[in-house]
């Protein structure tokens, strides 16, 4: 840790793989993750599934990130980041690639399972790499290169769909996801345990359960950190899911703009929370986690109403690419909360377990708006996703830890 303050400017030859690696798990990750959305349709239409069948793969994956999030978060915390995090790469891209050769619903959802248990565990392990191998003023802009990484993976999904949906279908997309198999090769030959973590395994003698147990809710103010942190990261999540999922479809329905050409929204927003993501991460390391998460989630509940009031195409592009920047912007900062709240032998789990109970409840935000955009116009939809940001908000500044986050960043 010494050699990480004297040359935080340096990165060294470990701590370069360590961000290559995480950003680059995170972004095939991604890419996997989203090829079931540029597929569905075709899906629906080659094996002739309904609505709710079709609704259902998401949730079943859903299920098995958070289900990989516990079980890979503590297999992490036992046996070292780097084992783990290969491990997860590997099976969601298996996981992906035989759905090539799914040809019926039950197989589908079972794959799909297994591939959310992989992607599901990666986060945790790979933050926590992060957080073992940079020093803690760094952390939160290095999470939020890694976060970039996912946007990076979601635009090669939405290319690598166009060009091969329409030439040779959509079992041939999910055959690109055994590529991330690579990546493990490189991982286990270049990235190794920290210092850190290797003697906080050495010195931990209780069963690593009744550890994060006892280091998560024991207290008081230790399960209010925990569930706060898990209600922020529902919202986090339930605010992407509702913009990325539904905006188009609303905008075309309420306000009889021209959104066939969805990959510009796409782009444009995806755009705007890539810079959102590195102007937090050094918003995080400079002025703490109060002010960066109280900037970006006000910030989200007025731009996201602001789309409200697009009344053309281009307006709809700036709007998002700003309501991007605020709304996702801040994403990696969770993982850079939780790694300095949360103690070294416990790291993964605690990542894990939170932000994929976040994603198992925020993803249901999609019913949500979808129920209300079938009966009430698009300012309430969009006051209601305004409202879940100042919800996030009053949570936050009721965590004691993030209080003390900010004195030291004071301090630094």
């Amino acid at each position: 840790m010494d050699t990480m303050v004297k040359h935080r400017h340096t990165l060294s030859k470990n701590q370069k793989w360590v961000i290559a690696s995480t950003s680059s798990g995170f972004a095939l990750e991604n890419m996997d993750v989203l090829f079931l959305s540029f597929a569905m349709s075709s899906m629906i239409a080659d094996l002739h599934l309904s609505g709710g069948e079709a609704g259902f793969i998401s949730t079943i994956t859903n299920l098995g990130m958070l289900v990989g999030g516990i079980a890979f978060g503590i297999l992490g915390d036992k046996i070292g980041r780097v084992k783990t995090f290969s491990h997860t790469v590997i099976i969601f891209a298996i996981a992906t690639a035989l759905m090539a050769f799914a040809n019926n619903i039950y197989l589908i959802y079972a794959l799909r399972l297994l591939a959310g248990i992989g992607a599901g565990g990666e986060y945790g392990v790979g933050i926590a790499l992060i957080a073992e191998n940079f020093h803690k003023e760094q952390i939160g802009k290095m999470t939020s290169v890694a976060a970039i990484g996912g946007q990076i993976g979601a635009i090669l999904a939405a290319l690598i769909a166009a060009w091969i949906i329409p030439a040779a279908g959509w079992h041939m997309l999910f055959l690109v996801g055994i590529l991330p198999v690579i990546l493990t090769i490189f991982i286990r030959k270049h990235v190794h345990e920290s210092e850190q973590f290797i003697k906080a395994q050495a010195s931990e003698s209780n069963s690593l359960l009744s550890d994060v147990a006892k280091k998560m809710f024991s207290t008081p103010y230790l399960a209010w950190q925990t569930v706060g942190l898990m209600i922020m990261m529902t919202v986090q999540i339930a605010g992407y899911f509702g913009l990325m999922n539904w905006l188009p479809t609303i905008v075309q329905k309420q306000l009889n703009l021209n959104v066939s050409n969805s990959s510009l929204w796409m782009i444009s927003t995806i755009i705007g929370m890539s810079i959102g993501m590195m102007t937090f991460g050094s918003i995080f390391d400079y002025f703490g986690p109060r002010r960066a998460f109280a900037i970006f989630l006000i910030g989200s509940a007025l731009m996201v109403y602001t789309l409200s009031l697009a009344q053309n195409m281009t307006m709809l592009l700036i709007i998002g690419a700003v309501v991007g920047f605020f709304s996702n912007g801040m994403f990696g900062g969770y993982g850079a909360v939780i790694s300095r709240l949360y103690p070294t032998e416990i790291r993964s789990s605690a990542n894990n377990i939170i932000v994929n109970v976040g994603r198992a409840i925020g993803g249901f935000s999609s019913v949500v708006i979808g129920i209300l955009m079938d009966k009430y116009n698009l300012g309430v939809v969009m006051g209601f996703l305004s409202a879940l940001y100042l919800l996030s908000f009053t949570v936050m500044i009721t965590l004691p830890g993030l209080k003390t986050l900010t004195k030291e960043a004071k301090r630094n």
